[in-house]
């Protein structure tokens, strides 16, 4: 992923020097393992140990690898040069490449999830307490972009973290599923290998072992893994395009923060434009890019093909580091985002009390009046705010068909706003619990 959205602690996770130290760590407590049971030498697996220190020579391995065409042979070669050749000759005994591959990816996984999970937590309160502050603040619900019936904004962001809880219980259960290592040799059958150096070794790393593997990890894990940030990401830009409309110069319900020094364009002076919400959404895609390659990487040919690999290999580090960054970008529009309850009132009454037609309809049918005729009525009345910019309540008044079935008075207690906003505390219950 270009630097340009990028952040450390996530990149840190992909950085060849940590993969290499993870390697290290597999093979060093594998050999712990295999000298347990008596299969190789204590004093071979204790002098692996000696490159724990060690800061592996990347451009060293690259060199080897040129030759040997081959990454796992290039840095057990580098590992015996620290070593010796003599002390590394037990080094991957009974092991296959993707032992080492497979684990290793799992672990950066794992790590890729908890910080993920912690910019969920960054967005989550940054949700919550805006839902807070506007639990009240009214504004017009739309449908198909048409003004339908008032809401409040405490309740679009309540949505929104109702929404973004989800994933983040998705993706506690997709770092469950996908903490699993392997060392299970060529085909998975512990042939040259007991199962006890893969328990002793996943123990170590904080992995399960793989209850039956092929060469590798089965890719159904990965798939669910990708599939649930696809989600994650799919959550982030249906918040960013909201945004995108509240900040529509027609609605400007709301906008993103404009900094002192900001420019919006290079040809208009005037502008401020929703630029990180269109970035988001942009975000969005590239996470939701790896969705299908990681599917197709489920089926395999037989124990293992190479298919999945160079998929694997830019969709790991890519797809998490974009969302890292892409979260903590909605975190801190939110934080900031700049709200305009006036507006949103100025909005709402726009088309002079049309978006109070439900509560008349219902009015008329329960004081006698047939749902058709109602309709009728009510409908007869909207058109002339659409289409002549008359007062919903002033014709309703008028018009002798409904004052026969509702008191002035009736018809005045329609249009309270409060009706609409009375069951907000009972939803703010159910998503952010009781008090």
């Amino acid at each position: 992923m270009i630097p340009r959205y990028a952040r450390p602690e996530m990149t840190a996770v992909w950085d060849p020097a940590t993969k290499y130290r993870i390697w290290f760590e597999i093979e060093a407590h594998a050999c712990d393992a295999m000298a347990d049971l008596g299969v190789i030498p204590k004093e071979n697996a204790q002098a692996v140990w000696k490159a724990k220190d060690v800061q592996f020579d990347v451009a060293r391995i690259d060199e080897i690898e040129a030759v040997t065409k081959h990454d796992v042979i290039a840095f057990l070669t580098h590992l015996a040069e620290h070593i010796g050749s003599d002390q590394a000759r037990f080094v991957h005994q009974g092991m296959t490449s993707s032992d080492v591959l497979d684990t290793t990816l799992n672990v950066q996984l794992v790590r890729a999830a908890d910080i993920l999970l912690a910019d969920m937590d960054r967005v989550l309160a940054a949700l919550k307490s805006r839902a807070m502050e506007h639990k009240d603040t009214v504004r017009i619900g739309r449908s198909h972009g048409i003004h339908a019936e008032p809401t409040t904004m405490g309740l679009t962001f309540a949505r929104f973290y109702a929404e973004m809880d989800r994933g983040r219980a998705r993706l506690v259960n997709a770092r469950a599923e996908i903490a699993t290592g392997a060392i299970s040799g060529a085909v998975g059958t512990f042939a040259n290998i007991d199962p006890a150096v893969e328990e002793h070794v996943c123990k170590q790393l904080g992995l399960t072992p793989e209850p039956i593997s092929t060469q590798v990890i089965p890719r159904d894990r990965h798939a669910m893994f990708f599939a649930t940030l696809g989600v994650i990401a799919s959550s982030m830009e249906n918040i960013a395009t909201e945004i995108r409309h509240m900040q529509r110069t027609e609605v400007l319900e709301a906008e993103e923060f404009f900094s002192p020094g900001q420019k919006g364009s290079s040809a208009m002076p005037h502008k401020r434009n929703p630029v990180l919400s269109e970035n988001l959404t942009g975000l969005a895609r590239l996470v939701r890019m790896s969705v299908t390659p990681a599917l197709e990487n489920v089926t395999l040919w037989h124990e293992r093909d190479i298919s999945h690999s160079s998929v694997e290999r830019a969709i790991g580090p890519d797809t998490t580091i974009t969302l890292d960054f892409a979260l903590n970008r909605l975190a801190g529009l939110v934080e900031k985002l700049v709200i305009y309850p006036d507006n949103m009132l100025a909005n709402m009454n726009k088309f002079r009390g049309l978006v109070m037609s439900q509560r008349v309809l219902l009015a008329l049918t329960q004081a006698g009046v047939s749902r058709e005729d109602s309709y009728r009525l009510v409908q007869r009345n909207a058109m002339k705010v659409w289409e002549q910019g008359a007062d919903f309540k002033t014709e309703l008044l008028a018009d002798p068909e409904v004052t026969a079935a509702l008191t002035p008075a009736q018809i005045e207690e329609k249009f309270d706003i409060g009706y609409h906003t009375k069951h907000v505390d009972t939803i703010f219950a159910r998503v952010f619990g009781q008090g």
